[in-house]
């Protein structure tokens, strides 16, 4: 499995961004798939996931920001982020499981893209 990133970049405070994700291969539609962001000197922490059920998950404290979406015809995982803030800046990464647990464990899964960064400023 191949994940790409893209939409990251500059963005001022209160601004909105839409990450994407292009996943390869034919059995994509039955992978976990997963955003995680990683601040300087911080761990990867988990923001949002879609099971292979369609079901949806986020991180609480973000769920009101940020949406997760899936375009199973195009193969791409979508984060749309609004009101952002500093705290938001860091890597953002798309990951695949074959079977994830916990959903905001970066250890559960197997494949990762190689990030797209969001950098918010004043």
């Amino acid at each position: 499995v191949l994940l790409v990133e893209s939409g990251g970049g500059s963005v001022q405070i209160g601004g909105s961004l839409r990450l994407s994700c292009v996943v390869s291969g034919n059995t994509s539609n039955r992978y976990f798939l997963g955003w995680f962001r990683q601040a300087p000197g911080r761990e990867r922490e988990g923001v949002a996931a879609v099971a292979p059920d369609g079901s949806i998950h986020y991180e609480d404290s973000l769920k009101a920001r940020f949406t997760i979406s899936k375009d199973n015809a195009k193969n791409t995982l979508y984060l749309q982020m609004s009101s952002l803030t500093p705290s938001d800046t860091g890597m953002y990464y798309c990951a695949a499981g074959v079977y994830v647990a916990d959903f905001f464990r970066a250890s559960e899964y197997n494949f990762w893209g190689q990030g797209t960064q969001v950098t918010v400023s004043s």
